[in-house]
């Protein structure tokens, strides 16, 4: 009971916090584009928000690998956002844009909390044994946010303002603080405290993932199809406007978006061994390229139709890239990885919000082709991803962060796995 009780906080509290970050994108859009009446303006905004996760991203990771309560740094973490979307929400229209992007680049310092800080603290609240179904369970709660969140923003924004909406988005993500605040403690009886240094760290689970086939070419094509992912949603208001009359009801697409993933990931946590991780990462990235390339015809059936297969696409492929990560991933260095991951994908993403503001207002459907292109390149990154000689991986000693990671020798693959069944471990190690 207690572990169950362990699992669905962890969920409530993600799912809070998911959707108040999903929330602030569309916000911001639909805000921005109200004071400034430029797509690309309103474009800058949500990209300024996440360019800064490159650097927050590695060294929120570094923090919490060091922290014996990590919950409570995520607490400070998810604090600060929501107050840097309040302080954006009201310089909007009162400061110059430049200043007000500004301030919300130094929000996303911030922002890989909300999604690969919260997840690498999953092994913690849940059994090895439990790890897949409860991964699934995790990747839902980004699929919910992604249904609740840009619906939120459209009606908030609807019914009280474009800026209301913000605020609105960093109130859910202070509901979140309770359940970050009782993650439980790190598991460290054998370890004695770091000695080494910050940089040495941030090295260690840089080389990490270097040296590791899956995790490179797993974050690579991670990063590629969330600048697409970028491109479609800075593209929303202005689908929108062409397919249904009104920028706002662009956030509803998102929303019927979010609906198919989640319908596909709770699907796929029913049987969360049935496909290999892998294979649907790069399968997704296709999918995701046809879902594009059916709404760039403009035709508002084709909008709808293009939303539906885009979520089929995108939540088992968010799932499997957790999969991998949990795979893959030294104990000692998990936080790190999965905050960095996060970081560079909210700059792919950010990259390509960046580039399709532009883009759209030369031409909507030569925006959504580029997007399309952008997936088929992710995929094409992961089946061409040079490949390594595999090294059985010794045993690991060393008592700090970047010792282990030393340890490992150049062109490891595997990190220790979770108990799984043997035809999955047949199969993962086949695939490599």
């Amino acid at each position: 009971m207690q572990k169950r009780y362990a699992l669905w906080t962890y969920a409530a509290g993600a799912a809070a916090a998911r959707t108040g970050d999903e929330m602030s994108g569309p916000a911001l859009l639909l805000a921005g584009l109200a004071v400034t009446g430029s797509a690309a303006s309103a474009a800058s905004l949500l990209a300024g928000i996440t360019i800064a996760a490159a650097v927050g991203g590695p060294l929120l990771g570094v923090l919490l690998d060091r922290s014996a309560r990590p919950g409570r740094l995520l607490a400070a973490a998810l604090a600060g956002y929501a107050a840097a979307l309040a302080v954006v929400a009201l310089c909007l229209g009162t400061l110059p844009i430049a200043l007000t992007v500004l301030i919300a680049a130094g929000a996303g310092l911030l922002g890989p909390a909300l999604g690969g800080g919260w997840t690498s603290q999953l092994p913690r609240v849940v059994a090895a044994d439990g790890l897949p179904r409860a991964n699934a369970l995790d990747a839902m709660t980004f699929d919910a946010a992604g249904l609740l969140g840009p619906a939120l923003a459209g009606a908030v924004a609807h019914a009280a303002g474009a800026r209301p909406s913000v605020v609105a988005s960093a109130v859910l993500i202070c509901l979140a603080l309770p359940a970050a605040l009782a993650l439980p403690a790190a598991r460290r009886p054998d370890r004695a405290p770091s000695t080494t240094t910050m940089a040495a760290d941030l090295a260690a689970g840089f080389r990490v993932i270097a040296r590791s086939r899956p995790l490179a070419r797993a974050t690579a094509t991670s990063v590629i199809s969330c600048a697409g992912a970028g491109m479609l949603v800075a593209c929303a208001p202005m689908l929108g406007e062409r397919a249904f009359g009104g920028a706002g009801q662009g956030a509803f697409l998102l929303s019927a978006l979010a609906l198919s993933a989640l319908a596909a990931n709770a699907l796929l946590a029913r049987r969360p061994d049935r496909l290999r991780a892998d294979t649907v990462l790069v399968a997704s990235t296709v999918v995701l390229a046809v879902a594009l390339t059916l709404a760039a015809t403009c035709r508002p059936a084709f909008f709808v139709a293009a939303a539906v297969l885009a979520g089929i696409g995108e939540g088992p492929q968010l799932t499997a890239l957790f999969a991998i990560r949990h795979r893959e991933a030294p104990e000692v260095l998990r936080g790190q990885i999965f905050t960095t991951g996060a970081s560079l994908k909210l700059t792919g993403f950010a990259v390509g919000a960046a580039l399709a503001g532009p883009l759209a207002t030369w031409s909507l459907t030569g925006a959504l082709l580029a997007a399309a292109g952008v997936h088929l390149l992710a995929g094409a990154a992961f089946t061409g991803w040079p490949g390594t000689a595999r090294v059985s991986r010794p045993s690991v000693t060393s008592r700090s962060a970047a010792g282990r990671a030393r340890s490992l020798p150049s062109g490891t693959d595997r990190a220790p796995q979770p108990p799984t069944t043997r035809s999955r471990r047949q199969a993962d190690e086949s695939s490599h």
